[in-house]
């Protein structure tokens, strides 16, 4: 079974950068759909950005210019480089990956934006 594992969580003043990692346990980012989501508390969980293997990417209007997502097929890891942080961001953040009607989703790493 494959397991996603996320990193790079922290508490940021508004402002700041983090860089968010989620690894997976075997390669097969190579196809299917990455993504990143959030929940913030009261909250449903929201698509923040996601990218096609050999196609574009895509990103929530809330962080368009200020997120990056990125993936390392050879490292079987994506990236969400997180800049210009506000405190609306805190949230926790999910990796997530969709191939042929599956997904797979991480536990979560918890993004705090302090004003």
């Amino acid at each position: 079974q494959v397991q996603l594992v996320e990193s790079g969580g922290g508490l940021v003043q508004a402002g700041g950068s983090l860089r968010l990692s989620c690894a997976a346990s075997r390669s097969f980012l190579s196809i299917g759909t990455m993504g990143w989501y959030r929940q913030a508390p009261g909250n449903q969980r929201e698509l923040v950005a996601y990218t096609t293997s050999g196609g574009p990417t895509n990103y929530a209007d809330s962080v368009k210019g200020r997120f990056t997502i990125s993936r390392d097929n050879a490292k079987n890891t994506v990236y969400l480089q997180m800049n210009s942080l506000k405190p609306e961001d805190t949230a926790v953040y999910y990796c997530n990956h969709f191939f042929s009607g599956v997904n797979t989703w991480g536990q979560g790493t918890q993004v705090t934006v302090s004003s």
